[in-house]
């Protein structure tokens, strides 16, 4: 499976979300060094602890969307925060963004059951901006990931393949295996998957060199991945 033919990224932070360490410009130039031809900025949303306020979301609509010859999306990586699917920005911060991540983090919410997450996965799903389910490979937060699958199937959501869950040094729990639970059933279920930097730091934009070789073990079909096709993303997003 040839990375280079992976042109997007779709999950990135800047300084904005407290606990990352370069601009947005910067993030778009290291785009542009590397050859994608989208870049996704996704700051955390207001309940991650360091991160920015709603006004911040709000004013978005400001900045352009073509820089150093890369396609820039603006977003907002949203905070599940209960199994009700209950998430951190009101209808007016969100209501300009190009797209949304939905996504778990224990410091902004504390796990319920495997039948309370999965749930909350279910129901965030059908926030008019998600368009992806951001890490489900946390084990912290631990789901029925026939459930959640299937449900992204029947909402139309992409399932993320997220680099950093595989770093060895990172914190999410158990996420290789539950990877490779999840691929097989995207599979199975016909999901698409995205694969994600989850950059927070300009060196790591377009790095998928851990989520690459699972790709390659598992043989997951290539034309199920949203990175190497603008057409297959702009089915979920058709303004990309």
């Amino acid at each position: 499976m040839d990375g280079s033919k992976y042109t997007m990224d779709l999950h990135t932070h800047t300084i904005v979300s407290g606990h990352a360490y370069n601009t947005m410009n910067e993030m778009i130039r290291a785009a542009a060094d590397k050859n994608l031809k989208i870049i996704g900025i996704t700051e955390h949303a207001p309940a991650m602890p360091g991160s920015t306020n709603l006004y911040y979301f709000q004013n978005l609509n400001i900045l352009r969307n073509e820089k150093y010859g890369v396609h820039v999306l603006y977003g907002a990586e949203l905070n599940i925060l209960d199994e009700q699917g209950t998430t951190d920005l009101d209808a007016r911060s969100w209501r300009d963004l190009d797209y949304c991540i939905a996504s778990f983090h224990d410091a902004c919410t504390v796990s319920g059951t495997k039948e309370e997450n999965t749930n909350a996965y279910v129901q965030a799903m059908k926030h008019p901006k998600v368009m992806v389910i951001g890490h489900p490979d946390n084990g912290i937060f631990p789901a029925d990931y026939e459930e959640l699958v299937r449900a992204a199937a029947e909402e139309h959501v992409l399932i993320e393949l997220n680099n950093n869950s595989l770093n060895p040094q990172g914190f999410r729990l158990n996420a290789r295996n539950n990877d490779l639970v999840i691929l097989d059933l995207c599979v199975k279920h016909h999901v698409p998957v995205l694969l994600s930097s989850d950059a927070h730091c300009e060196e790591e934009v377009g790095n998928f060199s851990r989520v690459i070789p699972l790709l390659q073990e598992t043989g997951f079909p290539e034309e199920l991945v949203v990175n190497q096709s603008e057409e297959l993303l702009r089915q979920y997003l058709p303004t990309a």
